[in-house]
């Protein structure tokens, strides 16, 4: 076989068997230059078609004869429109007597020339190498050129049948390369079924894939390509020859590919293998998805086709929880396309329900979505993040029965969007243009049960009342009003203790209840050195003994306790009560400092109570009432402890 070029027709096929070639077969934009007998012995159509071709030509006049004799020299400029109409359509006709042999033009041939040159090969009994590509086009050319197996045995449809069951239908891949090539000539390979066999191959093979081989989370950024599984994890996890199946299914086209996931669904298929699928075919044709990759896309598209492209991926998303870490980072790059593209709001809605669901696995990174719309004055979408958790709280409400609850009661995924809310709120808190009010609602969102601690809150407030010095007092009390200061650590009590931003009923929580925790503290310490319980040793039963163990003592014990008692842990609890003592020390002198700036503190405000009573009221006795004045929750007899109480106590517990 050789192939030349050709000036008039373009490009040319001759077969070099020796023989002249008596047949010409035009596909497309290639002339094929062969000879009838190999053709016509096992095609029944192109038999048909040569021999009506041969008959007419016998019955037909030559054209270039009839024209001559009609057309005489002095009309040809009136009568050329009718010349030309005349050769055209006598064209093929001219062309067959020229050249003396037949010449046919098949139009819309599956598989345009390449498939057909497939076809010579065989007719002529070359050797033919098939593949996944190739052997659909050439089904349906053998099926186009009636090549069967009752006009010619072992024909070419049944030759490429035989390859389809035994080597595309028994491969995951295989199956999604002969689902790419069924697009080219899809209304064909769907009456032959091969479409339909393409897609119930790679449902049930899909099925009994294990998710883990796929290496997600997936290799999104690092130089690599989005959707690319990473050699890592390759390596690590020794996936099969099926296992890279989605850079193959990424290449198939919106409905052919929203055809098999439709498939996969009906077959309840695994939500995470459903969900890797979307998410991969996503990140390879919708621009913009991740942030660490921002590839201009590998087609170009407008925007009406990226919006019809991305509405198909969300609607085509498992509603249920799946368990791939990367799910909610990609579901964020979908909701900012949704946003930038205009998406319709039943796409955004099940995008925020989706992320919603799952909102545990997201990142700090993740919750800062720009505001893209003109209406929002804030540097990031707040009210965005507000839907979402909402929906979140909706899903934890609604499986709260089977919901993993620790001993304490908390929920581990509300304690993690607990942590999660509190970072987004210290992040926005610098925005000038975030008001009191979304602030406030958007904190006051989650139960108490989502913080341990409200740490986290506290540094979130101390942002934003630094960031807004204009705000009102009573804006202030209120955004203080959001923490807990019960729920506030040592160290955090002490931070807020001196914070010149805070309101003064704020200061005066924050101090009470730091000096309740320091007594607890205190109280614990002592606790804890009255009643030692070291393996081996004997108890101690008074406290004055327990902090004024000597060196020597511990000889004298370890002397009478016939050398049951190591030398080493006795003398490293003699230093461990040493450094006891001094930090009791430390914490009663904080505390005597404490209880005096509190007593003086209620002396001013009582005295700042009376002085702003007025004289009408003086019927009837006046108490006072920290709760009253700044709606302090707490006994006032947390200010009245002195060393003397604390003493009592530990003789009792003695």
């Amino acid at each position: 076989m050789a192939s030349e070029k050709s000036s008039s027709k373009g490009q040319a096929w001759f077969c070099t068997t020796g023989l002249p070639s008596d047949i010409e077969i035009e596909v497309d934009d290639m002339t094929f230059h062969l000879h009838k007998f190999p053709l016509m012995s096992k095609s029944r159509k192109l038999h048909r078609l040569i021999t009506e071709q041969e008959t007419r030509s016998f019955s037909t006049p030559n054209p270039q004869t009839s024209m001559a004799l009609t057309v005489e020299e002095s009309d040809m400029k009136g009568k050329s429109h009718e010349i030309e109409n005349d050769e055209e359509d006598n064209k093929e006709e001219q062309e067959i007597e020229e050249n003396g042999y037949p010449h046919i033009k098949l139009l819309d041939f599956p598989g345009s020339s390449e498939s057909f040159e497939m076809v010579a090969k065989f007719c002529y009994g070359v050797k033919i190498d098939l593949s996944a590509s190739t052997v659909v086009p050439l089904r349906c050319a053998a099926e186009n050129l009636e090549m069967t197996e009752e006009y010619s045995p072992d024909n070419l449809i049944s030759k490429t049948e035989r390859f389809l069951s035994h080597s595309v239908y028994k491969s995951l891949r295989e199956s999604i390369k002969a689902l790419k090539a069924c697009e080219s000539v899809s209304s064909l390979s769907e009456s032959l079924g091969i479409t339909e066999q393409c897609i119930d191959s790679i449902v049930s093979r899909a099925s009994t894939t294990d998710p883990s081989l796929f290496g997600w989370p997936v290799n999104d950024g690092g130089g690599g390509v989005a959707g690319e599984i990473s050699v890592t994890d390759l390596r690590r996890k020794k996936p099969n020859r099926d296992s890279l199946w989605f850079e193959d299914m990424a290449t198939l086209s919106l409905p052919i590919f929203k055809t098999l996931i439709v498939s996969m669904r009906s077959k309840d298929l695994s939500p995470e293998i459903i969900e890797s699928c979307v998410i991969c075919y996503a990140k390879k044709h919708i621009p913009g998805i991740s942030r660490s990759n921002r590839k201009p896309p590998s087609s170009s598209s407008s925007e009406n086709e990226q919006r019809e492209l991305l509405e198909t991926i969300t609607s085509n998303l498992p509603l249920e929880k799946t368990s791939i870490s990367e799910t909610t980072r990609f579901l964020f790059g979908l909701l900012r396309t949704s946003i930038i593209l205009n998406a319709s709001e039943t796409c955004r809605d099940l995008l925020e329900k989706k992320i919603g669901s799952q909102l545990e696995q997201a990142t700090l990174d993740d919750l800062l979505v720009p505001s893209y719309s003109y209406l929002n004055e804030t540097l990031y979408d707040v009210d965005l993040v507000e839907r979402i958790l909402s929906h979140f709280l909706d899903t934890l409400e609604q499986a709260n029965n089977t919901a993993v609850i620790e001993s304490d009661g908390r929920s581990p995924s509300l304690m993690l969007v607990g942590k999660l809310i509190d970072g987004f709120l210290a992040e926005i808190a610098s925005d000038a243009n975030l008001k009191s009010g979304e602030f406030y609602n958007l904190a006051i969102s989650l139960p108490d049960q989502a913080r341990l601690y409200d740490d986290g809150l506290y540094r979130a407030v101390d942002v934003y009342l630094k960031a807004h010095p204009w705000v009102s007092e009573a804006e202030r009390e209120k955004i203080c009003g959001v923490m807990d200061c019960q729920k506030l650590t040592l160290e955090a009590c002490t931070h807020a203790a001196q914070n010149e931003r805070l309101p003064l009923r704020a200061v005066v929580q924050v101090l009470f209840f730091e000096q309740l925790q320091l007594r607890h503290a205190i109280a614990g310490t002592l606790l804890a050195a009255q009643s030692p319980s070291t393996e081996g040793r004997p108890s101690v039963t008074t406290a004055r003994r327990d902090v004024t163990i000597t060196e020597e003592d511990c000889d004298d014990e370890r002397r009478g306790g016939e050398g049951e008692v190591d030398v080493g842990k006795w003398k490293k609890t003699v230093r461990e009560n040493q450094v006891l003592r001094l930090d009791m020390d430390t914490m009663r002198t904080r505390v005597h400092k404490l209880e005096r700036e509190c007593s003086n503190m209620k002396k001013v405000i009582a005295k700042i109570d009376k002085e702003g009573s007025p004289a009408a009221t003086t019927d009837r006795p006046r108490s006072w009432s920290i709760t009253k004045k700044f709606g302090c929750k707490f006994k006032t007899q947390v200010c009245d402890s002195h060393e003397a109480t604390m003493v009592d106590h530990r003789s009792r517990r003695s």
